[in-house]
């Protein structure tokens, strides 16, 4: 960007002003702390010149907007045509409780659904199941037929609304009732768009939700890439999660590298399941956080972008730019939320959705003020709604596309945190790829959760209402909560389902499931027969589980 007289120019005024200007204030009044840190470890120099980006290619490294390496979006004019996909993530008690909240979002300007589902549905159990009494419809909404989907999305027509399903282990269950409630509605497979989450490396890594082992769940996968591919163009197979990662305590360069390994291994596998790359790339979709560094977070993003296109056009060969380009939704970070003076949390989130419009994210959920203490209420996720519209159309940061771009601190940063991420991707790699590498994971992460908690335990991260600044307060009102009562009306539900359904064609059709599971043919087209026939989440999962078996966790210490 510079030549190198020019540099070594602005390195000689760089270092008169420190000693001459810089020192002589420090020395009066010293700076807050010794050294200042991202959460990646890198140190934040006080000023930033051409000297921190004196390698910066500008072809090679940041090019255009919507052109490989899509370092600076993956959109030509990005927000300029049309905003970011504004979700809330919405689910919880029944199915008609959750419709009733997608349709109020939907009627205050939200763009697309972002469904949560109880603990029961994300491991693949009944509401009738004795493992799932006192957790039915607490942190999502129930689901155990195809009923429940109906309802769900009753009076939303699929051709019209993209969904995303937060659901992983049991994701080819939940996409083919989706796919069978669109066609009641007479929306043929083909013109219904969205996202199933579908990553169960990360659940084996940070989250927990998991059914069955690695090589199963795998296999799972690749065959929901293979018959989308066919059969559900429009629809994103995988969101690759480093959100979760996040969550569990992972640092920014973390978050980029075990999300980017985890891709690399299910594009690998659908390699070798005889998949063409280019044929299910370009539907690979992304989750990413957006957490508090507020410049590190725009530089993950870019820094993201730049690697996965770099892996898909060099290690994969992938040869459309559509493969290359790594599309993500964002979520901002429910572990920055706080108890203590719940309405910071609105100041918290507003910043973290900036970060991620300036980032250049393709969707957006803004966690409401009152998630560290319960389910938002609708007033909460309002106020969380209109913080993503008061970012896309009033402060004109949707107006200019990667507007940090170009910046010393930001360029900085987004080599710097390449740097990293592919120090622990080629770590990976060396441990046989991301399957192999759950527990090395695992490990970083918790180390690194450690010395954030550390940290704010001994005051370095200042958290407002926490460690600073703290003050009396009323206990909360108008907290949202769900009816233990619901449990019995859905398992009541389930029931009915049961006895009015015919049964002889629900055990032929998971016997269609046993066999598939049991051979090589493709799963999604049997799940698909066995939920209109009303088979169960839980039972279709038994079905599995008895072929498949269970995936059992290692304690890491």
């Amino acid at each position: 960007m510079f030549d190198s007289e020019k540099i070594a120019q602005i390195g000689e005024a760089k270092a008169k002003w420190q000693e001459n200007t810089l020192a002589k204030v420090v020395k009066k009044n010293p700076e807050r702390q010794p050294e200042f840190k991202t959460d990646s470890g890198i140190t934040m120099n006080t000023l930033y010149t051409p000297e921190d980006v004196a390698d910066l290619d500008y072809a090679n490294d940041l090019g255009f907007p919507g052109e490989y390496p899509f370092t600076r979006g993956v959109q030509p004019n990005m927000y300029r045509g049309r905003h970011w996909t504004m979700r809330q993530y919405a689910g919880f008690g029944t199915a008609e409780q959750t419709n009733e909240r997608f349709r109020y979002l939907l009627d205050q300007g939200q763009t697309g659904l972002s469904c949560a589902f109880d603990l029961p549905t994300q491991i693949g159990y009944d509401s009738d199941d004795d493992l799932s009494q006192g957790e039915i419809g607490k942190v999502g909404v129930a689901i155990d037929t195809m009923a429940d989907m109906e309802i769900l999305f009753n009076s939303i027509p699929l051709d019209k609304v993209s969904t995303s399903m937060t659901i992983n282990a049991p994701a080819a269950v939940l996409l083919a009732m989706y796919i069978a409630v669109a066609e009641k509605q007479g929306v043929s497979s083909d013109k219904i768009s969205g996202t199933i989450q579908n990553d169960i490396l990360k659940e084996y890594i940070a989250r927990g939700t998991y059914i069955f082992p690695p090589a199963p769940s795998m296999r799972l996968i690749t065959d929901i890439f293979a018959y989308c591919a066919e059969k559900v163009p429009n629809w994103n197979t995988i969101s690759i999660s480093g959100y979760h990662i996040r969550e569990a305590g992972s640092s920014a360069a973390q978050e980029i590298a075990f999300t980017l390994a985890d891709g690399v291994a299910y594009v690998q596998a659908a390699i070798n399941a005889g998949l063409d790359v280019d044929k299910f790339a370009p539907r690979l979709s992304f989750f990413f956080n957006s957490h508090m560094n507020f410049f590190e977070e725009i530089a993950k993003f870019r820094a993201a972008r730049r690697i996965w296109a770099k892996i898909m056009k060099e290690r994969f060969g992938a040869k459309n730019p559509r493969s290359w380009a790594l599309r993500f939704h964002t979520q901002t970070a429910g572990s920055t939320l706080t108890a203590q003076q719940p309405n910071v949390n609105i100041m918290r989130v507003a910043f973290q959705a900036l970060a991620a419009a300036l980032g250049g994210t393709q969707s957006l959920h803004t966690n409401s003020k009152d998630e560290a203490l319960a389910l938002p209420n609708e007033e909460s996720v309002l106020i969380a709604l209109r913080t993503q519209q008061v970012v896309g159309y009033e402060i004109n940061a949707a107006d200019v596309v990667d507007p940090l771009g170009g910046s010393y601190y930001v360029e900085s940063l987004t080599n710097q945190l390449e740097a990293k991420a592919m120090e622990y991707i080629q770590k990976i790699d060396d441990l046989g790829g991301a399957p192999n590498a759950i527990e090395y994971m695992q490990r970083e992460i918790q180390a690194s959760a450690y010395r954030y908690q550390k940290s704010v335990e001994n005051g370095e991260t200042i958290v407002i209402g926490v460690n600073k600044f703290q003050m009396k307060e009323e206990p909360p009102k108008g907290l949202l909560k769900v009816d233990p009562a619901l449990g019995e009306s859905q398992k009541a539900k389930l029931k009915k389902v049961k006895e009015s359904r015919d049964n002889a064609a629900v055990e032929a059709a998971l016997a269609r499931v046993k066999a598939a599971a049991e051979g090589n043919e493709n799963l999604m087209p049997p799940i698909i027969e066995a939920v209109k026939a009303y088979a169960s989440l839980g039972e279709i999962c038994g079905v599995l589980r008895n072929v498949f078996g269970e995936y059992r966790q290692q304690i890491i210490f």
